[in-house]
C-alpha cells in the first residue's frame, strides 16, 4: 500500500489520484454533448425517444450503484478494496464506451432504440465499476481536512482537463454531425485515453488497511439508501443535482443552440465556442481551488453561480443568426468560470460525507456513500437528457429536417434559446440556496472528527454543549442517537 504519510504531501500523488477523473469528467461531456445528437442527427431517431435512453440507464443504476457500493466495502484485496475495482473497471469502461457509439446499420427505429438502450446500460455498469470505488477512495487515503481539499482540487483540475479534451476533440473530428462513422472515431480515441488514465490512478494511489464491512447482502439496498438519513448528505445531494444538472443542460443543448439558433456550427465556430467554454472552466477550477482553502468548500458556488446566472441571461440578447460571435464567446467564458465553481465545491464536499455518515452509523463505509453519490450524479445526467429530448419535441424540433441538414423553424429556434438559458438558471438558483444552507465548514468538520475519536475511545474529553449542537446540526440526529449501527440497517 506504501507509506501514505510520506505521500500525502506529494504533488505527483495528487496528480495520480486526479487522473482518473479525466474519465469521470470527460465521458459525460462527450455523452451529454453528442449522444442525443448522434441518435437524432446521424441515425434519425426521434428526440423524445432518444432522450429516454439515458434515463433507462439511470434506472438500471438504481440497482447497480447501491450493490457496487456494498461490494466495495465488503471486499478485501491486496490492492485495497477500491483500487481492485478501479483496475477491473479500467478495461470494462474502455470497452463499453466504445460499444456505445457503434453504428450497426439497424434501420427500424424500435430496433435501434433497443440496441442503444442496451449499450447505454452496459456503459453505465462500466462507469459504476470505476467511479463508485474512485469516489470513495480519498477518505481511505487522507484524513486531514485541508489535504483532502488539496487532493480534491487537483482532481477537479483533471476533471476539467478531461472536459476540455472531451469538449474539443469531438468538435474537431465531427465536422459533419450526420456522419455516424465520425462519432465512432471519437469513441476509439477516448476509449484509449480512459483506459490509460484510470490505470495511472490505480498504480499511483494507495489505501489504508481496514477490515471489510460485513452486512447481510439482503440488507444491501437498505444500507445504501440509509446514507440519505444524514442532513448534510441530503443537502449535498441537492447541491450535486442542481449544480451538475445546470452544467448538463449547457453541454446537452450546446450543439442545438449553435447549429440551429446561431447557424454557426460550420467553419470551426462551434469548436471555438466549446474551447472558450472549457478553457474558462479549466481556469476557474484552478482559481477556485486556490481560493477554497482560504474560504470554505461551498464558497465557489456562492460566488461563481450568481455571476454565471447574469452571463447566461445576457445570452438572450445575442441568440440569433449573425449575432456578434465575439460577445457570445465572452459570455461563454464567464459561464465556463461559473461551471467550474460547481465541480470544485461538490467533489471537495463529497470527501467529507463519509465521516458524517460514520458518526451516525459507527461504520466507515466510504464506498457506499460514494456509490449513492455516483448514482445521483448519473440520475441527474439521465434526467437532463430526458428533459432535453422531451422539450425539443414540445417546441417542434423536426428530426427529419435535422438529418437532411436543414434549419429548424423560427419558433423552434426561439424555443431552443429559452431552454438553453432558463433551464440552467433555474437550477443554479436552487444550487445557491442549498449551498447557503449547507451546515459544514472546517470548524464543524473538526468537531465531527473529534467526536468520532471520542466514540472510538481515542479522545477522553467531554463534548461541550456547542460541540453537541454542531454534531446535531450537521447530522440531523439527536446526540444520543449517534454512533448506532441500526442507523445503517434501518431506513
Amino acid at each position: 500500500m506504501g507509506n501514505s504519510k510520506n505521500r500525502e504531501d506529494s504533488f505527483w500523488a495528487k496528480c495520480a489520484y486526479g487522473l482518473a477523473d479525466i474519465y469521470g469528467g470527460g465521458a459525460f461531456v462527450v455523452i451529454s454533448t453528442f449522444f442525443t445528437v448522434f441518435l437524432t442527427k446521424a441515425l434519425g431517431m426521434r428526440p423524445a425517444l432518444a432522450g429516454t435512453i439515458p434515463l433507462i440507464g439511470k434506472i438500471w443504476d438504481a440497482v447497480t450503484d447501491p450493490i457496487m457500493g456494498n461490494i466495495v466495502d465488503r471486499t478485501k484485496s491486496k490492492f485495497g478494496s477500491k483500487r481492485f475495482y478501479i483496475l477491473i473497471g479500467s478495461i470494462v469502461s474502455a470497452i463499453t464506451f466504445l460499444m456505445l457509439w457503434m453504428n450497426t446499420g439497424i434501420k427500424g427505429m424500435g430496433h435501434q432504440y433497443i440496441f442503444y438502450t442496451a449499450m447505454y446500460v452496459l456503459f453505465s455498469t462500466g462507469f459504476t465499476i470505476v467511479m463508485v470505488p474512485y469516489n470513495g477512495l480519498l477518505p481511505d487515503m487522507v484524513d486531514d481536512y485541508n489535504k483532502r481539499g488539496s487532493f480534491s482540487g487537483i482532481r477537479t483540475v483533471f476533471s476539467s482537463l478531461g472536459a476540455i479534451i472531451a469538449g474539443l476533440v469531438p468538435t474537431i473530428i465531427i465536422t459533419d454531425n450526420t456522419n455516424a462513422g465520425l462519432y465512432f472515431t471519437v469513441a476509439v480515441i477516448f476509449s484509449v485515453i480512459f483506459l490509460v488514465v484510470i490505470l495511472l490512478t490505480f498504480f499511483g494511489t494507495w489505501e489504508k488497511e481496514k477490515e471489510p464491512v460485513i452486512v447481510p447482502f439482503k440488507k444491501s439496498f437498505t444500507q445504501s439508501f440509509s446514507v440519505y438519513k444524514s442532513f448534510s448528505f441530503q443537502l449535498f445531494i441537492c447541491i450535486f443535482l442542481a449544480g451538475q444538472g445546470a452544467a448538463d443542460f449547457v453541454t446537452g443543448l450546446a450543439v442545438y443552440y449553435v447549429d440551429d439558433v446561431l447557424n454557426a456550427y460550420s467553419g470551426g465556430r462551434f469548436t471555438i465556442m466549446m474551447g472558450v467554454l472549457l478553457l474558462a472552466q479549466f481556469s476557474g477550477t484552478i482559481i477556485f481551488s486556490i481560493i477554497m482553502p482560504k474560504t470554505s468548500k461551498k464558497f465557489p458556488i456562492l460566488v461563481g453561480f450568481p455571476v454565471r446566472i447574469i452571463a447566461t441571461i445576457a445570452l438572450l440578447l445575442f441568440s440569433y443568426e449573425g449575432a456578434p460571435f465575439a460577445i457570445i464567446l465572452v459570455l461563454s467564458f464567464i459561464i465556463g468560470l461559473g461551471m467550474a465553481a460547481s465541480s470544485v465545491s461538490i467533489y471537495a464536499i463529497l470527501s467529507d460525507m463519509a465521516d458524517v455518515d460514520e458518526l451516525i452509523t459507527s461504520i466507515s463505509r466510504p464506498g457506499t456513500v460514494s456509490g449513492m453519490a455516483t448514482f445521483i450524479r448519473k440520475i441527474a445526467t439521465g434526467l437532463s437528457s430526458t428533459v432535453i429530448g422531451v422539450c425539443l419535441t414540445v417546441i417542434g424540433y423536426d428530426e427529419t429536417l435535422a438529418s437532411e441538414k436543414m434549419r429548424q423553424s423560427a419558433s423552434t429556434q426561439v424555443g431552443i434559446t429559452q431552454l438553453y438559458v432558463w433551464l440552467p438558471v433555474l437550477l443554479m438558483v436552487l444550487a445557491v440556496v442549498f449551498a447557503y444552507l449547507f451546515p459544514m465548514n472546517k470548524p464543524e468538520y473538526d468537531v465531527i472528527k473529534k467526536e468520532i475519536k471520542r466514540r472510538k475511545g481515542e479522545d477522553t474529553s467531554i463534548a461541550t454543549p456547542e460541540e453537541i449542537a454542531v454534531c446535531e446540526k450537521v447530522t440531523g440526529f439527536k446526540y444520543d442517537k449517534l454512533w448506532n449501527k441500526k442507523n445503517a440497517t434501518r431506513f
